[in-house]
This record gives structure tokens, sequence and C-alpha cells, in this order.
């Protein structure tokens, strides 16, 4: 068959706790579009303290690794090269393993950014924002900092839980020429509703006062980066106060989508993986 490999390619999805990734839905579905029968994508829990072991162990099969927390930040001194992207925010997603023996090279991407850009884009926006709104300060909220850049704000307000988890994004905004203003969390209902997009990378259920003080109108566009529950309390009540949301199934589409293009060389595709990835959610949505 025309795209058959002869031999198992692995690729897999590396966090802890991963159990619930849909990397995998999302990886297979590309593969079976692509006619890639040798490829396999595997999940395996791995925490900051496994992680120098497992990528230590790494023989010539494997084709490429996805990471969620906690090792976005963890990988970057285990990695022989870090592309510039990935350097300047300080989060690496994909690592691109190369090379066979001791010359092995492991190499970290970014794919979050794109992820970002191409889900907000879904909604429109494609340039020229001015006012934005991060809730968060974590590895996701650096890659949202870049993103902004590259849709036109480098002044975004962060809304924060606590000021002292800001040190990481702070020296990731200097690297990139961003200038955030630190707010709190408990406060940030009136700036974001002035906001032209406002990127939430927090955790469920972390902004839900937010969302129950989110009482004047708003005027831009949510993405909020949780996609279980779905959708949040955040996305309903920006909805109900008149703005457009974005699911976090959007960005975690688009940058797997990049993430196949790293690690198969092939241009990803994106409508057979966005169609298996709504399979999986439409229970959840019902």
């Amino acid at each position: 068959m025309t795209g058959t490999v002869a031999h198992v390619r692995r690729c897999a999805v590396l966090g802890h706790p991963v159990g619930h990734s849909l990397s995998p839905v999302l990886h297979g579905a590309a593969y079976a579009a692509l006619g890639l029968d040798g490829w396999r994508y595997e999940v395996h829990d791995v925490t900051e303290e496994t992680l120098p072991a497992f990528l230590a162990d790494l023989d010539a099969s494997w084709a490429g690794l996805s990471l969620t927390m906690p090792l976005k930040h963890a990988v970057l001194g285990l990695l022989d090269h870090v592309e510039p992207l990935a350097q300047v925010v300080g989060a690496v997603n994909t690592v691109l393993p190369q090379g066979e023996g001791p010359r092995r090279v492991l190499t970290g991407a970014n794919t979050d950014v794109h992820g970002i850009v191409a889900a907000l884009g879904e909604a429109g926006v494609t340039g020229g924002v001015r006012r934005a709104a991060v809730l968060g300060a974590g590895a996701t909220a650096a890659s949202t900092l870049a993103a902004l850049a590259q849709l036109g704000c480098t002044t975004p307000t962060v809304h924060l839980r606590s000021a002292g988890r800001a040190g990481a994004l702070l020296r990731a905004a200097h690297r990139m020429g961003v200038e955030p203003v630190l707010r709190p969390l408990d406060a940030a209902s009136p700036e974001v509703a002035a906001a032209d997009v406002v990127v939430s990378t927090l955790p469920a259920h972390a902004p839900d006062a937010l969302a129950a003080a989110l009482a004047a109108p708003v005027r831009g566009v949510l993405l909020d980066v949780v996609y279980d529950p779905r959708p949040t309390a955040l996305a309903q009540a920006w909805e109900r106060a008149g703005g457009r949301t974005v699911g976090g199934e959007r960005m975690l589409l688009h940058q797997a989508a990049e993430q196949v293009r790293l690690m198969t060389g092939r241009v990803a595709p994106v409508a057979a993986m966005d169609a298996a990835l709504q399979a999986v959610l439409a229970p959840v949505a019902g």
C-alpha cells in the first residue's frame, strides 16, 4: 500500500496524569488517513523524575513525543537542541528523536503557539489584536503570549491566582519582547470584558468565580484551553454575555496537526483528525 512503512514507527504522549489525553485519537486518525500502517501512538505516564530515563531509552523506532504537563519545562535541560520558538517561550511540547546510537539527537519544538493562533483564527481573529487578557501563568500561558504577539498584541494583561507563580512567565515574556501587565485573577472581570481576545490557560473550574462575576457585556473572543468539562462555566458565561467562544479542543486539534507534520514529514490530514475528535467529543456535548 502506498505510504505504508515496512517497520514500526512509535510516537507517544507523555505526562502525569495522562490517561485523559485525546492525542491518541488525533494522531491515530492521522496515521490511518495517511496510510501509515506501521505507525502507532502510545500513552505513557511519565513524571519529571522518570523523564530522563525514558528519554535515555529511546531507540531508532521512535519518531516523536508529545509532552503535556508537568513536562513542558522539565524537558528543556534534557534536549540536544531546542528550536528557537520553543527556546523563547521556554516550553517544549514536542520532542523529535533523530539519528541512532551515540549520535542520536533530541530536538524540542513548540506547536502550542501554532495551535492557539489557528484556534483563534477559526473565530476570525487573524491579527490586529490591541487588547488581550491571559488567565494563568504556566507553560501554556507563555505560549499564549507568543501567539498574541503574532496577532499584534505585545502588552497583554495577565491575571494570576498568585504573583509568585509569574517568574518563568515574565522571563519568557522578556525573551520574546512582550510586556505583560500583571493583575489578580479575582479582579479580572472588568478587564476581560473589554478585551478583544481572552485566553484562559487555567485548569478546569479554576476560573469559575470569574464566570459567576461576569455580568457586563463582553466584546471579544474567548479561547478556553480546557476541553473537559465542555463547555466550561467560563465559556457558558461568556456566551451569555454576548461574546464568542472557541473550545480548547480546537487548540488541541491544531497543535496535534503540526506535531503530525513534524513527526511524519507529511501534511497533516486536519479534516480526518477533526472528524475523529468530534466523534469522541459528541457524547460529552450531548
